[in-house]
């Protein structure tokens, strides 16, 4: 889910795959709460993934450096999958703590302060999943930039639970045909479908294919 509807649309005909870095932070993840074994780690990484540039193995000990410098709850679940009926979304939570806290892991470094607006999105979504799931609120959950070792609690507020609701109501308009107009502060600049988006914001998609 993302806060441009815009992308949304175009990254739907992409095939999903993740990077190497996302592969390694994902399955040091499996790890946190315990000094990790770097060998162990890259042995399971390359298993994953056969074909992942031997060079990467730095960034890997760079990610340990880095978490083994944060006190980390370890995981009593992982890969954790959550459904909401009501809202038509589904979405999967990384690591779950014997406390319930949840978390969801990025390959991303931390901002200075805060989280990023997609995070954010991102933990209120399975909040809306799990409050429906059992029936409990559910206060916030923690992101965790593992390239920097640092974890970070969000609470979800009101302004994040319209968000969601807002991005949902854009993406069926997505699916009947309609292209909305994306977000004055989109992350254009950023964005691999910036030349593409300028010329069709606006339309119809029924008019582009």
């Amino acid at each position: 889910m993302h806060t441009c509807p815009v992308r949304f649309y175009y990254e739907q005909r992409d095939p999903v795959t993740e990077s190497d870095r996302y592969a390694i932070c994902k399955q040091l993840s499996y790890h946190l709460g315990k000094l990790p074994d770097a060998d162990a780690v890259w042995d399971e990484v390359t298993a994953v993934r056969p074909a992942i540039d031997p060079a990467i193995r730095e960034f890997l000990d760079l990610c340990i450096t880095a978490c083994n410098k944060t006190e980390w709850k370890p995981a009593v679940q992982t890969d954790v999958r959550v459904v909401s009926d009501k809202h038509a979304m589904a979405g999967m939570i990384d690591r779950i703590a014997d406390d319930g806290a949840f978390s969801i892991i990025r390959a991303a470094g931390a901002m200075p302060f805060g989280t990023y607006a997609s995070d954010r999105l991102r933990i209120a979504a399975i909040a809306f999943c799990l409050e429906e799931m059992t029936g409990k609120e559910v206060v916030g959950g923690n992101i965790e930039y593992i390239p920097d070792g640092i974890s970070r609690f969000h609470a979800v507020q009101p302004r994040d639970r319209r968000l969601v609701i807002a991005t949902l109501h854009k993406l069926r308009e997505i699916r009947k045909g309609g292209m909305p107009m994306h977000p004055l502060n989109a992350p254009c600049n950023r964005c691999k479908y910036k030349e593409k988006c300028e010329s069709s914001v606006g339309r119809r998609l029924s008019e582009l294919l």
